[in-house]
């Protein structure tokens, strides 16, 4: 399989972010956490999610020779949706991974308007959604609900949620190797009583 090669110093166009942007990075340590608990996930046959792929706009590719296409520009559209979605214990996740390195406070405009419509048509739907929130300076990890964050986000003025309202309200996450990220267990714990009615797969 070939690889692709994406040139430097690409210029944005309307609509699109360019491939180079600094936001492409964000979350890139919590994402490779992330990405290895799911595998981990799925190889124990405990859970099946995914990481959804950012959609890529290609805006020119070259043709050296028949047979051979190489792009020399594209770019990384804004996604639509949420990063992570798939099945657990029958249920349908969905959730939006987030990080930040304040230390007092969770800054707002982390948290996009297309992320909040979208999880909050994923609850009305019956499926699980939330965020996942890293303080790296303080090397916590927290699952919150995700109309619990987005009633805080649209309910404060402030700029920002402070640490102690996801030590109130969210769940904090154990960390280790193998998941090196336990969101399934605070998924269990957070979402137990709301399917009492209606048990999940594998419940007695």
């Amino acid at each position: 399989m070939s690889q692709i090669k994406y040139p430097a110093g690409m210029h944005k166009a309307q609509g699109v972010r360019r491939m180079s942007d600094n936001h492409a990075d964000r979350g890139s340590s919590l994402e490779d956490d992330l990405n290895a608990s799911n595998l981990y996930y799925r190889e124990m046959k405990r859970a099946l999610i995914y990481k959804k792929p950012t959609p890529v706009q290609v805006v020119h590719v070259d043709y050296p020779s028949r047979g051979r296409a190489k792009i020399t520009e594209a770019y990384y559209r804004t996604p639509s949706t949420t990063d992570y979605n798939g099945l657990y214990r029958g249920r349908y996740i969905d959730f939006e991974a987030k990080q930040t390195q304040n230390r007092t406070s969770f800054p707002k405009y982390l948290v996009q308007e297309h992320q909040i419509e979208h999880l909050q048509r994923v609850q009305e739907q019956g499926g699980i959604g939330f965020f996942i929130v890293r303080f790296t300076s303080l090397m916590q990890t927290y699952l919150v609900d995700a109309g619990d964050l987005i009633a805080a986000h649209q309910q404060t003025q402030a700029k920002s949620i402070p640490v102690s309202w996801f030590e109130q309200n969210g769940i904090l996450l154990k960390e280790g190797l193998y998941p090196r990220v336990d969101y399934l267990s605070a998924v269990d714990e957070k979402y137990a009583a709301y399917y009492m009615e209606t048990p999940l797969k594998g419940d007695k």
